[in-house]
């Protein structure tokens, strides 16, 4: 890397140079030149990372512009056979406004009426609407008094209703909005008063209303053929935790736990159950679990293009552009590659890691007396030691179609509880975190199967789960607990 055209990695290694052979140099002197050179190495290392060699967002790279499309030479707009969004008229609108001509603005002619031009405005009207159960009272002739029973779950002189608490719950839990706006908006728009204290209540009531859902969509993420597995670092109360996902296309789980390992995963219950192909970014924990795994390549791709602009690995450039080829080819071939085009690729594979060999070999072992301990690689090398050993993980995606490229899945469904936390800031509390992860996890459920989430949530607090279409292990109870 330069830097006002300084090469870093030059002046670095003619810094270390003169350190090791400068004898009248002391060992304190030493030390601490030692200590500055690490210190500037990491720094010159985090000026050149941006989302396309590491894991930094976009948002973050300095001077982000926009990458312009190549033409396909399609016509602007929706293509042929998509589905659009546009407002069509329906056969019974609400309310019919006839509109008539005055006749006195027309000349002096006799006229019949012939029909009518019809246009349609769509608008919403928010209101508030409070329903009175009167629970008639019957007395017999000995006094004794009979009282109609009232509906289910209303129990109280004045209280909220099911659309009240779901609409509530959607927008703290789905929209990501503050309790205190959540507040403004309801005493704004529809003159009902509301504390931040009852939102929360809401929250906690829908959380007990999902235990069944949550047991139910560990059963069906155990039971399922491909997972994706990612976690997250979140703050609860002011402390480092950590947010756990598992996931596939009709179902997702999250879950927060203090602990990042195996001991969070042994608790949540899905991963030591599953038998099929775990899809996910390397984190050494998860290779505990006896089932068949497959590697983000997405993660290789970054990492193999940071070995080549910072560490200058020629052999990660060849890398990068041989597992997006293969990529290309099993998108072709319709998600899997036949066994002799398969085994070339592997060939091809095997060949530039060969080369990797001799351009970044491991580390010489110093010839130290006493006790050894693991000797530091670079990068690009445990890089190039992780392609070489997992090398059926992580081209897995071209011999098993249900296997994807990357773990995309995994990441997407836990941005949303990144966008959280940049809101919120952090969790107040484990049990704010427990309710926010299960609520999620149901709505997230929810808008993979087609079901809506403002509905979803309204027959929650009727006491009613939906009918996933897509529940392998058994029909899920349609009454909530």
């Amino acid at each position: 890397m330069k830097i006002q055209n300084i090469d870093i990695e030059a002046t670095i290694n003619k810094v270390q140079k003169i350190i090791a052979e400068d004898r009248h140099m002391s060992e304190a002197t030493k030390s601490m030149f030692e200590i500055l050179v690490l210190v500037i190495t990491l720094l010159s290392n985090r000026l050149g990372l941006n989302s396309t060699n590491s894991s930094k967002p976009p948002s973050s790279d300095p001077n982000r512009t926009k990458k312009t499309k190549s033409s396909t030479g399609k016509k602007a707009g929706g293509q042929n056979g998509h589905i659009g969004v546009t407002l069509k008229k329906v056969d019974d609108p609400d309310r019919i406004e006839t509109i008539k001509i005055d006749r006195r603005t027309l000349p002096g002619r006799q006229y019949r009426e012939v029909g009518f031009e019809a246009r349609q405005v769509f608008d919403i009207d928010i209101s508030r609407v409070v329903t009175e159960y009167r629970a008639q009272i019957l007395e017999d002739e000995n006094s004794r008094r009979f009282v109609a029973p009232f509906p289910e779950g209303v129990t109280k002189a004045v209280q909220y209703g099911s659309g009240i608490k779901a609409h509530a719950v959607y927008m703290s839990q789905y929209q990501l909005i503050p309790y205190n706006r959540i507040q403004n908006y309801f005493a704004d728009q529809i003159n009902v008063p509301i504390s931040e204290g009852s939102i929360f209540n809401f929250n906690k009531e829908a959380f007990e209303l999902l235990a069944n859902f949550e047991d139910r969509a560990k059963q069906e993420l155990a039971a399922s053929q491909l997972l994706h597995a990612d976690e997250t670092g979140i703050n609860i109360g002011g402390k480092g935790h950590w947010l756990h996902s598992a996931s596939n296309e009709f179902w997702t789980l999250f879950h927060p736990h203090a602990k990042r390992g195996t001991d969070a995963m042994d608790e949540i219950g899905v991963l030591p159950r599953f038998t099929g192909t775990l899809c996910h970014d390397h984190w050494k924990p998860y290779y505990r679990y006896g089932c068949t795994h497959a590697l983000c390549n997405a993660h290789h791709l970054r990492e193999l293009t940071r070995a080549w602009e910072q560490d200058g690995q020629k052999w990660a450039q060849q890398m990068k552009k041989l597992l997006e080829t293969i990529n290309d080819k099993v998108q072709e071939a319709g998600g899997i590659l036949d066994a002799e085009t398969s085994e070339k690729y592997r060939r091809k594979y095997r060949k530039v890691l060969e080369t990797a060999e001799i351009e970044c070999p491991p580390p010489d072992r110093p010839d130290k007396k006493g006790k050894r301990g693991r000797i530091k690689k670079t990068k690009s090398r445990n890089l190039l030691e992780r392609l070489r050993d997992y090398e059926n993980d992580a081209l897995r995606f071209m011999d098993n179609e249900r296997v994807p490229f990357t773990n995309n899945m995994g990441e997407n469904d836990i941005r949303m509880t990144k966008v959280q936390q940049k809101i919120s800031g952090c969790f107040r509390s484990m049990e704010g975190a427990l309710i926010f992860c299960r609520i999620r996890s149901f709505l997230s459920t929810c808008r993979k199967q087609g079901i809506k989430a403002s509905q979803a949530l309204d027959n929650l607090f009727r006491g009613k789960l939906p009918d996933f279409p897509h529940a392998k292990t058994g029909n899920l109870s349609r009454d909530a607990e």
